[in-house]
Formats: C-alpha cells, sequence, structure tokens
C-alpha cells in the first residue's frame, strides 16, 4: 500500500480528483497513488470515538440532498442495542441528477472507502452498497473493484455486498431503500420504526449517501480542518452538482459550498444559449427566473429566502426557446406517476395537480385556481415528503412562469419550440415513457 501526498486544502478537486489519470495504472493503483491509504482499522463492535469526533468537528451535511448533520446519524445508531450494519445509498433516484453515477462509476474505491469508514464510525461488521437495477455500468465498476481489492490482498476489515434496488423516484429515499433491501416494495413512510431503529433485516442500520460516505472516507484521510477549508462556515466542504440543459458542458462538477451559478457555469463554458430560469434543487426543487438568479450563491442559506434548496444538487438551465409550463406538466405527470400509491395527497393530489398543469398546457386554464389551493392541501399531509417536494415545484413555476401561463390561456399561444428539456425516464418494466 501506499500513502499519497496530503492535497492542498483549498483545491478542487477532491472527490473527482484522480480519475482518468494515470491511465496506465489500474483502478486501485490510481486510486493509492492520489488518496493513499484509509489511515483507519475497523474494530466490529467497537466504534471509532476519535474518528467520530473528527466528523463532528467536520461539519459534514448529508449530501442525498436533505444535509442532515452525518455525525447525527452515527450517534443515532449509537443509541440502539443490537449489531448495527451499514447501507450506502446509491440509488439516484433524481432523473437529472448523475452525481452518484459518476462517483461509482469513476472513483468505485472511494465509495469503498466510504462504506469502511461508516462501518469504523458505529462498529459495524459488515456493508451494502445498493444501487438501481439500471445502473449496470456503475455495479461492474463497484465489483471489480471489490475484487481488486481481494486480489491485492486488502482486507478492509468488513463484509461488503452489493446490491440492486428497483428503479424509481421515491426508492432513493432510505425507508424506502430500506424497505425495497429488506424484499418489500420500497416505500417510504414516516412511520416508525426508523432505519437507525430497525432498518436492513432488523438490525440498526447507519445510512448515508454514496457522496457522503465518499467525503467520510476524505475526512478520515485528511482530517476536519482540512475539509472545512472550503464552503462555509453553516455548510463546509465540497459538493457535486449536475449541471444539464443550455450549457456548453453539462456533467458533473465538483464546487465549494457558497460558490457562485456564475462560476459553476463559467466551468461549465458558459450559456449555449439565452436561458429564462434555472431550475435548482431537482424535481422536488424550485424554479428561479434568470433575473432572480443574477449573482446567486449556492449554498442552502442564500436560496433559503427565494423558497429554495440545493437539494440533489441538480441544476437545469432552462433555454428560452422551452416552455417552461410544459416542462413543468411534464415533471408533474411523472411525479404523480411515481406516487408510492399509500396516502390521499400523492395519489389524489399529485394527479389532481398534474392533470391541470397539462390543461394549462394545451390553453384551459380553467383549473389554474383549482391548483393553487389543491398545492396548499398537499404540502405536509403526506406520508412521506414525495408530494412536499412536488407542490413545491409546480408553486414555483406559477410564479416564474405566470406570463407564459397567460399567454396559454388567454392568448392560446406557446413561446416553446416544443423542446423538452427535462429528462422523463422510460418505465423499466414497459420501456414507454413515464
Amino acid at each position: 500500500m501506499t500513502a499519497a501526498t496530503r492535497p492542498d486544502a483549498t483545491t478542487l478537486p477532491r472527490l473527482l480528483g484522480g480519475m482518468g489519470t494515470e491511465v496506465d495504472l489500474r483502478p486501485l493503483e490510481r486510486h493509492l497513488a492520489h488518496h493513499g491509504d484509509l489511515p483507519i482499522v475497523v474494530d466490529p463492535g467497537r466504534p471509532d470515538q476519535a474518528l467520530l469526533d473528527e466528523v463532528r468537528a467536520s461539519g459534514l451535511g448529508g449530501r442525498g440532498g436533505a444535509m442532515f448533520p452525518a455525525s447525527r446519524k452515527v450517534d443515532a445508531v449509537l443509541s440502539q442495542r443490537g449489531r448495527p450494519v451499514v447501507v450506502i445509498n446509491g440509488a439516484e433516484g433524481e432523473p437529472p441528477s448523475r452525481k452518484d453515477h459518476v462517483l461509482m462509476r469513476g472513483a468505485p474505491h472511494l465509495i469503498i472507502d466510504g462504506a469502511v469508514v461508516c462501518a469504523a464510525l458505529v462498529g459495524a461488521r459488515e456493508a451494502t452498497i445498493a444501487l438501481e437495477q439500471s445502473a449496470r455500468r456503475e455495479h461492474r465498476a463497484l465489483e471489480e473493484a471489490l475484487r481488486e481489492r481481494a486480489a491485492w490482498g486488502h482486507d478492509d476489515g468488513i463484509d461488503i455486498h452489493l446490491e440492486t434496488v428497483p428503479d424509481g423516484f421515491v426508492v432513493g429515499e432510505e425507508r424506502s431503500l430500506i424497505d425495497a433491501l429488506n424484499g418489500g416494495p420500497g416505500k417510504p413512510t414516516h412511520a416508525p420504526p426508523r432505519p437507525f431503529e430497525k432498518g436492513l433485516g432488523g438490525a440498526p442500520t447507519h445510512v448515508q449517501n454514496a457522496e457522503t460516505a465518499a467525503q467520510l472516507a476524505l475526512i478520515a484521510r485528511h482530517g476536519a480542518g482540512w475539509f472545512r477549508s472550503l464552503g462555509t462556515d453553516q455548510e463546509p466542504g465540497s459538493a457535486l452538482v449536475t449541471l444539464s440543459g443550455a450549457v456548453a458542458r453539462p456533467g458533473v462538477y465538483e464546487i465549494p459550498i457558497g460558490a457562485s451559478l456564475h462560476d459553476l457555469l463559467v466551468a461549465a463554458g458558459g450559456l449555449a444559449a439565452p436561458v429564462q430560469a434555472y431550475l435548482i434543487g431537482g424535481y422536488i426543487g424550485t424554479w428561479i427566473s434568470a433575473r432572480e438568479a443574477e449573482g446567486l450563491v449556492l449554498s442552502n442559506a442564500a436560496l433559503r429566502p427565494l423558497g429554495a434548496s440545493l437539494g440533489a444538487r441538480a441544476i437545469v438551465a432552462l433555454p428560452e426557446t422551452a416552455c417552461g409550463v410544459a416542462e413543468t406538466a411534464r415533471v408533474a405527470g411523472y411525479m404523480a406517476d411515481q406516487s408510492a400509491g399509500q396516502c390521499g395527497p400523492c395519489v389524489l393530489g399529485l394527479d389532481a395537480i398534474a392533470g391541470g398543469m397539462e390543461r394549462i398546457a394545451h390553453g384551459d386554464g380553467s383549473q389554474l385556481a383549482d391548483i393553487q389551493r389543491w398545492l396548499g392541501l398537499v404540502a405536509g399531509r403526506g406520508e412521506c415528503r414525495h408530494p412536499d417536494g412536488a407542490a413545491k415545484l409546480v408553486a414555483s413555476a406559477l410564479t416564474v412562469f405566470e406570463d407564459e401561463i397567460a399567454r396559454h390561456v388567454h392568448a392560446r399561444k406557446c413561446t416553446g419550440d416544443g423542446t423538452s428539456v427535462l429528462p422523463i425516464p422510460r418505465d423499466s418494466r414497459t420501456g414507454r415513457r413515464a
């Protein structure tokens, strides 16, 4: 094994560093040459308190969307009796987000290191890395990485398994994920027990998103001070952002939290066409007009006054040639179809909202007032947060695309050219658009 030179704390990339370089080296050799050894030893049954103190000092927030403090998840598991297990959530249900797939495919050893760190934090003996059935390239990369480590003679000190779960938006929510891994239909719920109480196989379960696990692997190597040297005091560190739409080079970028949208666009080669709005945070996110986005800072603290958050950190630049009303209607229909089917606000509310938006897209505004009323009835009343996110997206569209809605309803005109920008996945069972 080898030790890499400690990287400059303020230099990016961190998570994406070493990818695609030194192509003559095998992935594990390249990984070790760039990151060095993981300086921890898992002691099953004995949580690593020093490591937990470092994670707590780092202030790392979960990178799955909610930014829930990583150390609090550890504390919750440690408060339970029983032998804990680890689950790394690589099920990336947000259609416009590709960050976790890029990590699993390009840096599988960093993901595995993250699973080891998660196990050390709670004293677990085993970890499961879960990803969607359609993520075949990512599965192969992780599988090959595990074989490579075994052939190298590297002992991670725990058993690591790869498992697949059905594709779908809600399966990425941690309770849905655990339900699917336990052989259930993959449905979320607010009802107890929670995963840290009774999760995979009934054991206390430490669940972390794939990017969060990779960040933990870096913190274990370089420490809390190094991690906090980027980002803001409230939201430290770097984060991966999936940028798509009307940009010159769509893709996954690593930014310090608190960077400006302008700097992100510059890194992506600038805009490829005039933009009317940005979707911030994916399909449970918020539309922000291009005017409001001038000078926009990419942190939850800066976005909160606009009713937005980084969420899954998927950002879509909507060109002026696309119709924001039609795009929102398409996404609303997809989110309604992705309902877990277990509560009225989701099953009935989202379907009604999606139908109303579809009518507006076709020039019928008869349900506009109803949509506004339904949004208030859906928010905060679902079995999970799926309807909340979909309602937030539609509510922001009613404001940002107010003029376009008026053109549709009163003039029966649309400024769009019919181009679809936002991705809607195919149904894995039928092959049709969801």
